[in-house]
């Protein structure tokens, strides 16, 4: 699978699947949560009243509506807490699972956002590390690219950095 990390908004990416670092109720909020919700439409926020939430480390499928991703794969990203409450498990989790549910979709492409490291106050240097450790070690079946979606210069350069450690 190639790795690579770019600036741009998300929501304006041609992938296969989209990830949104989403709240439990998966029905929009702040951050990349209401881009991509203003983004996909009305039709999003119908679907996800449908899915019934979802748990910190989780992730689940809606279309892409509006959007030029087909697929939108939600994931609740840990609230940083200091470290030591599991954060660093649950953020894995969040990409493994998300990884897991673009298999069972024939994702060929995907996009992140950095997860947790907005409101919900995650380091963002851990973060990419955990988010790149854990994309790297998937055994894709059918995704051939990862892309690192980062709002900003500094975030790229973040995300850069890590990749070049892993060699990517």
């Amino acid at each position: 699978m190639q790795l690579t990390a770019l600036r741009a908004d998300i929501t304006t990416l041609a992938v296969d699947a989209i990830v949104n670092a989403a709240n439990s109720s998966l029905l929009g909020g702040g951050g990349v949560d209401g881009a991509i919700h203003r983004a996909a439409g009305p039709e999003l926020v119908h679907e996800c009243r449908l899915l019934g939430g979802c748990r910190t480390g989780q992730a689940k499928a809606t279309k892409g509506y509006r959007l030029p991703a087909m697929h939108v794969i939600h994931t609740v990203g840990p609230v940083w807490r200091g470290g030591n409450d599991g954060e660093a498990e649950l953020l894995s989790d969040c990409y493994a699972n998300s990884l897991m549910v673009a298999e069972t979709l024939g994702v060929r492409s995907i996009a992140f956002p950095g997860i947790s490291t907005g409101i919900y106050g995650y380091p963002k240097p851990e973060a990419a590390r955990i988010a790149i450790g854990t994309v790297s070690s998937h055994r894709a079946g059918c995704i051939e690219q990862a892309i690192f979606c980062c709002f900003s210069d500094d975030d790229l350069g973040i995300y850069r950095e890590a990749l070049a450690r892993f060699g990517s």
